[in-house]
């Protein structure tokens, strides 16, 4: 239940400020801009996707023999796979959802660019939630196939970046 809460508590808030982020910034910007806000969210989304599926495949062993030879990020890289169903959580459900529902958003207004743009007379939105949808579907799916292959590179380049923002590294 505790799980249950913290992850609704931050996804709330993430949706939030996200939601704000982009849909208010995207309303603001010309139509090229915001394709490249749309792609971006998109991208995000499939990259955590990644990694969720990566930690929850990598080999925690492999990590050890890195670990005692001080390899950075080995030891973060073993933390994120001892907590890979919450790691898998964050990366796939919560930060992968909130970028999806954020691509449905940002493509209508998109499409509302496109329609006022050139005044076209066909709804738009159709068509470019069916192009988002199968990007984000099929980039996932390529994912999940790189993730697979390439756990352990995946799973200790996320390692290295949190040894680099780890609170012990910023004392020394």
């Amino acid at each position: 239940m505790k799980w249950f809460i913290e992850v609704f508590i931050m996804t709330f808030i993430l949706s939030i400020v996200f939601s704000y982020i982009s849909t208010n910034g995207v309303s603001n910007l010309s139509l090229i801009p915001a394709i490249l806000i749309l792609v971006t969210v998109i991208l995000v989304g499939i990259i955590f996707d990644i990694i969720g599926v990566a930690v929850t495949v990598a080999d925690e062993h492999e990590f050890h023999a890195k670990a005692t030879k001080k390899v950075k990020g080995s030891k973060d890289s073993i933390k994120l796979i001892r907590n890979a169903p919450r790691v898998a959580n964050i990366c796939a459900d919560v930060i992968g959802d909130i970028c999806g529902v954020l691509s449905g958003a940002i493509s209508a207004l998109i499409a509302v660019k496109i329609t006022n743009q050139f005044g076209l007379n066909f709804d738009v939105q159709f068509l470019l939630s069916a192009l988002v949808s199968a990007l984000t579907v099929g980039g996932k799916a390529l994912g999940k196939t790189v993730a697979n292959n390439n756990s352990t590179r995946i799973v200790h380049a996320v390692g290295r970046v949190f040894n680099k923002f780890s609170r012990k590294n910023k004392k020394s």
